[in-house]
């Protein structure tokens, strides 16, 4: 009898919950690293945030959930199910079209332990190496620790889910920005809006760089306590105008130039004197762990070179990437890792994947 093939897992979130089951499904061992405490990845809320709010000390201690508090979906919820697993079906609390993460969490466990997932999850586990073991590329090397306890073992196979809104992505292309004196932050330490209240004056201004549905959503939470919201965005579509639904909140385009005393003025010529301003600017792909002898390169949000955005052609299929684009659903993911086809007979591959795909042209020195 052939042996079953031992593969490793790296985050418990939707993509790592849903690459779980597919593996699970053809007999494998399958063995989950989850560094926090719970299943859920960024659906799962943390109020903590981290000493550094732009993210930029690699010394911080780092909180991996970007979620804010009065976070919900912004794809309805019939649209959020794994193919065996319905969303629409479930309610465990929150009935709404568009629910809470709260909801979104709990129906994540829920799929976990329907399937016995949970099991297979070592939490408070964080990888902390993966590494080619031999020139054949038939095995690797997965270093972890849980809680201070260091582990080193060897699988046949990684598949790598560990999300890409940690990392956060500055703005820090605009002009005056890195010399400016007052407060910033990154949307990843955004929970309540309470503390962009100020208790004696009220007065707090807020520039917030960033058009998506998360600068949005901030900035409609902080234009409940705070004198003033300005919205910035680079789009060249972006209409400059004041909210319909907020007398305190404006739309502006890009930001011109930023001045030391605090002074921030926007391309369509409108000028503020803002307090604070928020980074609504995205994340970074971060694979501190991957050692792939640069087979495999990671930059800014990129990832490659991948096959379908999930193999590295040189290392597939035994090791690969599932959730690396930005815009996915749980049925997205759940998609992705049906490509997987366990070995047979102990001597052929998962899947074939061509060495010099079609359509993975170098442009510019990249993928």
């Amino acid at each position: 009898m052939a042996r079953s093939l031992k593969v490793a897992v790296i985050g418990a979130g939707v993509a790592g919950l849903a690459a779980a089951r597919e593996l699970q499904r053809e007999s494998l061992q399958v063995v989950v690293f989850e560094k926090s405490h719970q299943l859920g990845g960024t659906w799962a809320y943390d109020a903590r945030v981290e000493s550094d709010l732009l993210g930029v000390d690699p010394n911080r201690d780092v909180v991996h959930s970007s979620a804010y508090k009065s976070l919900k979906t912004n794809v309805p919820r019939v649209l959020m199910s794994f193919t065996d697993f319905k969303f629409g079906e479930k309610v465990y609390g929150d009935p709404r079209m568009y629910p809470g993460h709260v909801e979104v969490l709990k129906f994540l466990t829920d799929f976990a332990s329907h399937f016995e997932l949970t099991e297979l999850i070592r939490f408070n586990t964080l990888v902390t190496r993966v590494e080619v073991d031999d020139s054949d590329i038939t095995e690797f090397v997965v270093e972890s620790n849980t809680n201070g306890v260091i582990s080193v073992e060897v699988f046949d196979a990684v598949v790598v889910c560990n999300g890409h809104n940690t990392q956060p992505r500055l703005a820090t292309d605009i002009p005056g920005i890195k010399t400016w004196s007052r407060k910033q932050m990154h949307s990843h330490n955004y929970r309540v809006p309470e503390p962009f209240r100020d208790q004696i004056l009220n007065d707090w201004i807020v520039v917030v760089i960033g058009s998506g549905p998360s600068a949005v959503d901030i900035s409609r939470d902080i234009a409940t306590v705070a004198k003033e919201v300005h919205m910035s965005s680079r789009s060249p579509l972006v209409k400059v105008a004041k909210s319909d639904k907020f007398n305190n909140m404006w739309q502006h385009s890009k930001i011109e130039y930023i001045s030391k005393d605090g002074l921030i003025t926007f391309q369509d010529g409108f000028s503020i004197d803002a307090d604070i301003i928020l980074h609504c600017t995205g994340y970074k792909n971060h694979l501190p762990f991957l050692q792939t002898n640069g087979i495999v390169s990671v930059e800014d949000k990129r990832i490659g070179p991948l096959y379908k955005h999930v193999f590295p052609p040189q290392l597939a299929p035994r090791l690969s990437f599932v959730g690396i684009p930005e815009k996915v659903s749980l049925m997205y993911s759940h998609v992705f890792v049906h490509i997987y086809i366990s070995y047979r007979d102990g001597s052929r591959p998962f899947l074939w994947v061509p060495r010099n795909p079609f359509g993975l042209e170098k442009k510019n020195g990249k993928y």
